[in-house]
């Protein structure tokens, strides 16, 4: 069964409305700089760090695109963007952006662990509300 994790862009958040385009863009910034962390050890460690190539389908312009590897260790993660109504503590109704993260039932442990790391990276980066694959929340936005 797919596992899922979600980072939600709440009203402390650095951003409150996010695209498709836009989370990519932090993904290749992700690729970027672990990189160039390679570089300074003499390592190839943005190959491992990000084992994955970016690739969308028509059926899913603007709405998500998918992380596929041919690394043996490594499978697939889906990424999507949508919004959902919710209602806040004075009870007032809103909308929400959230950023969803899944495993396919095919997705391995390796993967599991790059969809935290990454995850964590994109919800520090957005000062989200992550809600982890173990149903954990973490909160990276300043609290009152």
């Amino acid at each position: 069964m797919a596992e899922n994790a979600y980072i939600k862009l709440v009203p402390s958040s650095a951003k409150q409305t996010i695209t498709v385009d836009e989370v990519k863009e932090l993904f290749y910034y992700y690729k970027d700089i672990t990189g160039k962390t390679g570089n300074q050890v003499d390592w190839q460690y943005g190959e491992n760090a990000f084992p994955y190539d970016v690739k969308e389908k028509n059926e899913g312009k603007e709405k998500w695109f998918y992380l596929s590897s041919s690394h043996e260790r490594y499978y697939a993660i889906l990424i999507g963007v949508d919004q959902e109504k919710i209602r806040d503590e004075d009870g007032n109704e809103r909308i929400q952006t959230y950023i969803q993260v899944t495993l396919p039932e095919q997705s391995t442990f390796g993967d599991k662990g790059k969809a935290n790391e990454f995850c964590k990276f994109l919800a520090k980066k957005l000062q989200g509300e992550l809600h982890l694959f173990n149903d954990r929340i973490m909160y990276y936005y300043p609290r009152k």
